[in-house]
């Protein structure tokens, strides 16, 4: 068989149903453009997914509501099958397992042995720390143990959600359970960190296949965020930024501005000091994001924003003019001089002058031609 019309199993064991090497070199691709990657990283997924490559993926749950998990299934390019029976070997979560009790245990302790220092660690949730760990116990161990013990012998560590980046809800004051996000227990540890609540769905899928593709992980910022999907303020991208260059703001909900679309800064919208791409990314396929909605952003990858930030606060505006990308609403028309103003007149003055006494003289010549002497 021909390499290109070579099939490709959806699924290990060889008895589902199957795709050419065209359509899961497209999804690849699809993947890795969905997120930035370049097309020569999809192909290099398919060829490491082809030669049975696929990283083993380990999938923890903690202090969550599930949501990360739950954005997750709604993808589309690539969908969840295609992600964990092509792409990745999920072989371990609490939310998609068929296994429970000691089952699930002996799957994760397998997991683990057989990819030790290659599978990807991800934590969903906030870890509570107060009271040895008490708050948050699986299988007799506590969330701290757990996740000390997964991390320690994974190959990447990526913590999804707001919750697991830095605390999240759970760690909203007073914090009774001493709730913290993976970089904090793992200290030390490069964590790769996924803010939101919840999470862009991409922002993982970005992360996980430049690890799968080309062995890496993106850049990150101080945060451990990737930068291509942290690097830049909501503000910068938002749709209704034209408004706030022209200064139309929505002054409270449901006015005329409101309806027109206009700025929701004054509502108390964080987006000129929130690091997302949720503008330049649609969460789920469907533009579903609170300034798509109408409601001011509420800084969610933000920890000194979410949770500790009054909804109706306004932030400080990092970045007040237009970006260079395109000009103002508003363009400077520049202004003119006081020695070219009086340049100008000298120029202006000779050149009527000379109209003048140019007028005058053919003026004068026509009165000579018409003499009624001479016609007569």
């Amino acid at each position: 068989m021909l390499e290109s019309q070579r099939s490709f199993n959806v699924d290990e064991t060889g008895q589902g149903p199957a795709v050419d090497r065209r359509d899961f070199v497209k999804i690849c691709a699809l993947a890795a453009a969905s997120v930035g990657l370049p097309a020569a990283a999809g192909l290099k997924m398919a060829e490491a997914a082809a030669a049975g490559l696929k990283p083993s993926v380990i999938w923890l749950h903690f202090q969550e509501c599930t949501g990360c998990t739950e954005s997750l299934l709604r993808t589309s390019h690539p969908a969840l099958a295609e992600l964990i029976l092509d792409l990745i070997s999920l072989d371990y979560c609490e939310t998609l397992a068929a296994a429970a009790g000691y089952q699930a245990e002996a799957a994760l302790k397998s997991a683990m042995e057989a990819n030790a220092g290659k599978y990807i660690c991800v934590i969903e949730g906030a870890i509570p720390t107060k009271d040895n760990g008490i708050y948050c116990k699986i299988g007799g161990r506590t969330a701290v143990d757990i996740v000390n013990d997964v991390a320690g012998k994974a190959g990447a560590i990526i913590a999804i959600g707001s919750c697991a980046s830095w605390g999240g809800i759970p760690s909203a004051d007073p914090n009774p359970t001493g709730a913290q996000g993976a970089p904090q227990v793992l200290a030390g540890k490069t964590v790769v960190t996924i803010p939101g609540c919840p999470a862009n769905p991409y922002n993982f899928l970005g992360t996980a296949l430049q690890f799968v593709a080309l062995g890496t992980l993106p850049a990150l910022d101080a945060k451990g965020r990737p930068m291509f999907a942290y690097g830049r303020v909501i503000h910068e991208d938002c749709p209704r930024r034209p408004h706030f260059d022209a200064g139309r703001f929505a002054q409270a909900f449901g006015d005329e501005g409101h309806r027109q679309g206009y700025c929701l800064y004054k509502l108390g919208c964080k987006g000129p000091a929130t690091h997302a791409n949720c503008s330049r990314l649609d969460f789920g396929e469907v533009g579903a994001w609170p300034i798509g909605v109408g409601h001011p952003c509420v800084g969610c990858t933000e920890q000194s924003m979410l949770w500790h930030t009054a909804i109706h606060e306004t932030v400080e505006v990092s970045r007040p003019t237009p970006p260079d990308t395109y000009p103002p609403i508003h363009a400077p028309q520049g202004g003119t001089s006081a020695v070219a103003a009086g340049i100008a007149g000298v120029v202006g003055g000779a050149l009527i002058g000379a109209g003048w006494m140019a007028a005058k003289k053919v003026g004068g010549a026509e009165d000579k031609g018409s003499s009624p002497d001479k016609g007569a």
